[in-house]
């Protein structure tokens, strides 16, 4: 961080090579800067930033003065420690750092991205309006925001506080609790597949790391790792929909769209719509391979029955992920 009073000390790399004379990178290649006694940088970001003062000592052959230790509200943070001091994740904090009352105050040094401390320390998020008359929402009313729309608003109430939960969800926004907590739980699901997919990290680590608490995330977690499987799946789906439409099993201009329903088992369905097809749709299964169906609905939950033959419904090929070719003969011998 940069202490009270001393921003106008801070020099870059650019700075420290053009007081020797030298260019940056001869600076880097020399080794003067990991050299012992040199003065350690403001920070552990990307761009380096150097307080002057210990800079000019330790050129000067002097003792390099230590900076001062004390907390100030003036001191200035970057984007790794406002989010330590937050006590959130840094990428949550990339988020919190666009709010009018926190933007206003940022501050550039040497190109980086600072904020005073009593800024980052003192910031809550703005008020949101609470149903009057009591708590909870009204019996019987409807939902105050459209479905389309509540994905994106249960993401930033997720921003501000990784602790939200269902009852606060129908607090600040007046949808039913059934409706906050599927919102809640995909939204949490998805964010935590996403450092899963990026970092093979598991679910718990991914649940950690964003700030979720354990008691909130066991269905979140089951959902994320259905997410990263069928995400892993997709290549192979979608090399069935160009096999059946180039056989001619949809009369589209494209290959059919996969559709992908969430549940603790992964699995996706095409519809068929060619004519001859003899079902509504194919479904796919994780645990089950492929089946024909007369409509796009599937067995909830991990290891459910699969629906046995019979009017519109076979069984199709072997394994859960047969070659696209023999999909399409199977299919084909059910005409």
């Amino acid at each position: 961080m940069i202490r009270a009073g001393r921003r106008h000390l801070v020099r870059t790399l650019a700075d420290i090579a053009a007081q020797q004379g030298i260019a940056v990178q001869t600076l880097l290649s020399s080794g003067r800067l990991k050299a012992e006694g040199f003065p350690a940088p403001l920070s552990a970001g990307r761009t380096r930033l150097y307080d002057g003062e210990q800079v000019d000592a330790y050129l000067a052959g002097h003792p390099v003065p230590e900076l001062p230790t004390a907390d100030h509200d003036e001191d200035l943070l970057d984007r790794q420690e406002a989010a330590a001091l937050s006590g959130i994740p840094p990428h949550v904090w990339d988020r919190r750092k666009k709010t009018p009352s926190v933007n206003e105050h940022l501050v550039l040094v040497g190109g980086v991205e600072h904020w005073p401390r009593h800024v980052v320390r003192d910031y809550t998020p703005a008020p949101r309006p609470r149903p009057s008359g009591g708590g909870g929402r009204p019996a019987g009313a409807g939902d105050q925001v459209p479905r389309d729309l509540l994905p994106a608003r249960v993401a930033q109430l997720l921003d501000d506080d990784p602790a939200l939960t269902a009852a606060g969800v129908t607090e600040r926004l007046g949808v039913h609790r059934n409706t906050a907590q599927a919102a809640l739980t995909q939204c949490r699901a998805e964010r935590m597949a996403d450092l899963m997919e990026q970092r093979g990290a598991t679910a718990a680590q991914a649940a950690a790391e964003l700030g979720y608490p354990v008691g909130l995330t066991r269905r979140a977690g089951i959902l994320a790792e259905a997410i990263v499987r069928g995400r892993q799946a997709r290549p192979y789906l979608a090399d069935v929909a160009r096999a059946l439409h180039t056989r001619g099993w949809t009369t589209t201009d494209t290959p059919p769209a996969i559709e992908h329903p969430q549940g603790d088992e992964c699995f996706a369905a095409l519809v068929l719509d060619g004519p001859t097809a003899p079902a509504a749709a194919l479904v796919w299964s994780e645990h089950h391979g492929w089946r024909t169906s007369t409509s796009r609905r599937h067995p909830l939950g991990r290891g459910a029955a699969w629906p046995p033959p019979g009017p519109g419904v076979r069984h199709l090929a072997t394994g859960t992920t047969p070659d696209p070719a023999d999909l399409v003969k199977a299919l084909e011998s059910t005409g």
